[in-house]
């Protein structure tokens, strides 16, 4: 049997849970951010409502087959025994929260009698967005739901959610994927990353195919190579600095900007977690300033080469015999 990669034994557990008639009604599924769990959530949600409606799927695989009548409902949007609340978007821009308007909206769905067999579920991606007067209305439907209802609730940060939220539902931990697990990803990934950038990012991807796929198409493997160089060399002429400044300056580079803005900081995270004592104080003091700096860059609009020259600077601050 097929499961979703590197999650099949969240997989088995809930498909055993609903085979057994004990499915718990409200599940959190956690773990970092961009390592699949929305996904899960969706193609668990198209599973189980597949098998609900029957015929049940049975062994041959985690994925409800092409041509399944449930799957072609769901991949229209139009199944009633179906919801899903994410971030609205309105002339291009995201919502800052779920609102309560939208939690109000599962009242037809809550209240109603299912339409095509005894289950009916709720994906919510993330349940970290819900406004405060949302997440209170959520918990009045986790209070007390029909016996048919199942709620899964994305998480990233479980710990902000409502304790009265969690309290109320069983939590699914999801771990990173393997480097094995990441480079499989991305080679079955859509588009495809060059086979030359596959490798940098499973190391910036840090686990999170979503995060890796971030940077696909930016040629990072050259910045990483000039961080990397920086942080061992230590750059006492600043050419590689100047180069890098150089490189990312300029409305065309502006998406690699940004990526850059996100990675040095992480970058040098990963370099401190090597490192103990004084040394360490020193390299998360440095995280800390470029952190904040890379932070602040596009909101204050500041000038991208100075930016990348002072956050690459505390790069160099943490070669050896540097002080």
């Amino acid at each position: 049997m097929t499961f979703p990669l590197g999650h099949d034994a969240q997989a088995r557990l809930l498909l055993e849970a609903a085979k057994s008639g004990r499915m718990h009604h409200a599940w959190i599924l956690s773990g970092p951010h961009g390592i699949g769990k929305a996904g899960f959530a969706k193609a668990m949600a198209m599973r189980l409502l597949a098998d609900a409606a029957g015929p049940p799927i049975g062994e041959e695989g985690f994925e409800v087959p092409q041509g399944h009548p449930i799957r072609a409902l769901l991949d229209a949007h139009a199944h009633p025994d179906y919801a899903e609340l994410t971030l609205l978007e309105k002339d291009g821009v995201l919502a800052r929260n779920i609102s309560v308007d939208q939690i109000r909206g599962l009242q037809r769905l809550i209240q109603s009698a299912p339409s095509l067999s005894a289950r009916r579920i709720v994906v919510i991606d993330s349940a970290d967005d819900l406004e405060r007067s949302a997440a209170n209305a959520l918990l009045k439907n986790l209070e007390e739901p029909p016996a048919d209802m199942l709620f899964l609730l994305v998480s990233h940060a479980p710990g902000r959610l409502l304790p009265t939220i969690r309290s109320r539902c069983r939590t699914l931990r999801f771990d990173p994927l393997s480097d094995d697990l990441m480079r499989t990803a991305l080679s079955l990934s859509d588009p495809r990353p060059k086979d030359t950038e596959i490798e940098s990012l499973v190391s910036v991807g840090e686990g999170s195919l979503g995060k890796a796929l971030r940077y696909a198409g930016l040629n990072l493997d050259e910045i990483e190579k000039i961080l990397r160089s920086i942080a061992t060399q230590s750059d006492g002429d600043n050419r590689q600095r100047l180069t890098l400044a150089k490189m990312l300056s300029g409305k065309a580079a502006r998406p690699r900007y940004e990526a850059f803005l996100e990675r040095a900081p992480a970058f040098i995270a990963q370099t401190a977690r090597s490192r103990e004592g004084a040394a360490l104080g020193k390299a998360l003091d440095h995280w800390e300033a470029a952190r904040h700096l890379a932070g602040g860059a596009v909101i204050l609009s500041l000038e991208p080469g100075a930016v990348v020259f002072e956050i690459a600077g505390h790069v160099a601050a943490l070669a050896p015999g540097e002080r």
